[in-house]
């Protein structure tokens, strides 16, 4: 069995196997278009990843497409692969259908899966153990006779080797000597724990001199150290996805295991320079895919290096050390300093150096600031994730912050017309200043929050042109206290954009139009300071 540390003898160079485009895209919710796949395959291969498997051809119109035309994209350092199954049982290779599409798909590599637990060769395939064997020889060998490299990945193999170690090692070995370039170890099932990986891993290591690759799911919570793991012990190549998207509960998340194995074990993954690249692609495929980024996903997500607590400040203030253990630089995040109830000085000295504020040391001016948010946030407001009114709000009390406008009076009225197909119409009157003018305006909207958009803007862009950049990108409203039911407060936030930045605001109200208001003023307002700033 290898010890810990053994590997780091000599630096280890793991290959990176991205699957987002074939594994990943079974997760839940998950749907790429081809155009989509084509924009990810840009973008792993700027991270730097070894290889990008594109999908099964010949499973759909999509992938098929795909191969056809990712031929034309300049990659630079991924090598693209195409998935799909050894032959099928008592068919000839030459003549089977995705053998046949998995050539046409004209990729430098393919990966064959095949099984590997006596069980599924029983009841899945309904063939012989030994068919099963001829199927992953002949499959192997004629995707190498044809100038392929062929990584194998053994499926369900640790349920396999733990139900017939014998046969489960035949399989590799069978497919060892047909030529394949790898042999993946496959927890198909994600049920394994780290420890059997480290066994078993190890003593498929001492058997076979193929190079040896590990993929791992995560229905035990285990995919990442199952990955770790495998490399201790030998394994080369490691397969997983982006975010750890995948069916069930997901696969390997290379977010994790790359920064991992290349900040703390010292393996060579992808090009040092290309790591800061890492939240970049995290986010983008989020972004491609339209799924929610989790943000306290380790190393790249916006809460990973996020913090809240005073002492946690005043420590990190004095060296990012004592509570982070990396530089967020590294994989291209960014320390973020919270403000809440829990501030302490460190919290508030801390953000408004990040603005630009000049506070003083031990000045009334700061504690008041501490004593009113922890006001706020105790009547339901929350500015860890309302950035832009946390910095209107301290600039508001260091006096440094214009009012571009003030309101006098606003109405919304809603109203149904049964006579029209039950339509539900909403208008926004709003009454407000603007300098030393009066703006008197009104404006329709689908719903109360349109109709106040659209009639503080009609309002405003007379005065502030910039605002026409401005719009809207999410809404959200949380009841803070069901007890009260319809007259419970809520919280809204806002976040909006100009197309280069984003913000955040937040009203709170027992009355939501009043905190739609507070947010939607907010958010004009910051868009104004900083259009006035530039």
């Amino acid at each position: 069995m290898i010890q810990s540390g053994d590997y780091l003898d000599n630096k280890v160079k793991v290959q990176i196997y991205d699957t987002t485009l074939r594994d990943g895209a079974q997760a839940e919710g998950f749907s790429l278009t081809v155009a989509d796949k084509l924009k990810i395959t840009r973008k792993l291969d700027d991270l730097g990843v070894a290889y990008v498997e594109g999908g099964w051809p010949g499973s759909n119109p999509k992938d098929t497409e795909y191969f056809q035309r990712v031929r034309s994209l300049a990659l630079q350092h991924a090598r693209i692969a195409a998935f799909g199954s050894t032959r099928k049982a008592g068919a000839g290779v030459a003549d089977d259908a995705n053998i046949r599409a998995l050539l046409e798909a004209e990729t430098p590599c393919v990966c064959l899966v095949g099984k590997t637990w006596d069980f599924h060769v029983h009841t899945a395939l309904q063939t012989t153990l030994e068919e099963n064997l001829d199927m992953i020889r002949d499959s192997v060998a004629y995707m190498k006779a044809r100038g392929r490299e062929v990584v194998y990945d053994a499926e369900h193999f640790f349920d396999g080797f733990k139900a017939n170690p014998d046969y489960a090692l035949a399989t590799l070995k069978t497919a060892a000597a047909a030529g394949a370039d790898w042999i993946v170890l496959c927890d198909t099932n994600g049920g394994t724990l780290t420890y059997e990986i480290e066994e078993i891993c190890g003593r498929i290591a001492r058997a076979i001199d193929t190079p040896l690759g590990i993929h791992t799911h995560n229905d035990g919570e285990l995919a990442v150290a199952n990955s770790i793991a495998a490399v201790r012990c030998g394994m080369r190549m490691v397969q997983g996805t982006i975010n750890g998207y995948g069916e069930r509960c997901g696969n390997a998340n290379l977010c994790s295991v790359i920064p991992d194995l290349q900040l703390k074990m010292g393996c060579d993954c992808i090009e040092p320079g290309l790591l800061q690249h890492l939240t970049e692609a995290s986010h983008y495929v989020d972004e491609i895919a339209n799924m929610t980024p989790r943000t306290q996903q380790s190393f790249v997500g916006a809460s990973a290096f996020a913090h809240k607590g005073g002492i946690h400040v005043s420590a990190i203030l004095r060296s990012p050390l004592t509570y982070e253990h990396i530089d967020p630089a590294l994989v291209g995040n960014h320390r973020r300093v919270l403000v809440s109830e829990l501030s302490g000085l460190s919290n508030i000295f801390s953000k408004a150096k990040e603005l630009g504020l000049d506070l003083q040391q031990g000045s009334t001016e700061v504690r008041d600031l501490i004593q009113q948010i922890k006001d706020l946030e105790h009547r339901g407001y929350q500015y860890e994730a309302a950035d832009a009114s946390l910095e209107l709000l301290l600039r508001r009390a260091l006096g440094q912050c214009r009012e571009f406008f003030t309101l006098e009076r606003l109405n919304v009225h809603v109203f149904k017309r049964p006579d029209d197909g039950g339509v539900i119409s909403t208008e926004a009157t709003i009454k407000l200043w603007v300098g030393d003018q009066v703006m008197h305006t009104a404006a329709e909207g689908n719903g109360p929050v349109a109709a106040l958009d659209n009639a503080l803007r009609k309002a405003l862009e007379g005065s502030y042109s910039c605002l026409g950049e401005m719009h809207l990108v999410d809404y959200k409203v949380r009841v803070l206290d069901g007890k009260d039911g319809t007259n419970s407060t809520v919280r809204v936030l806002i976040e909006s954009s100009n197309n280069q930045d984003v913000w955040s605001t937040v009203g709170v109200s027992e009355n939501i139009i009043e905190a739609s208001w507070q947010a939607l003023a907010d958010s004009m307002n910051y868009a104004l300071l900083k259009s006035s700033n530039e």
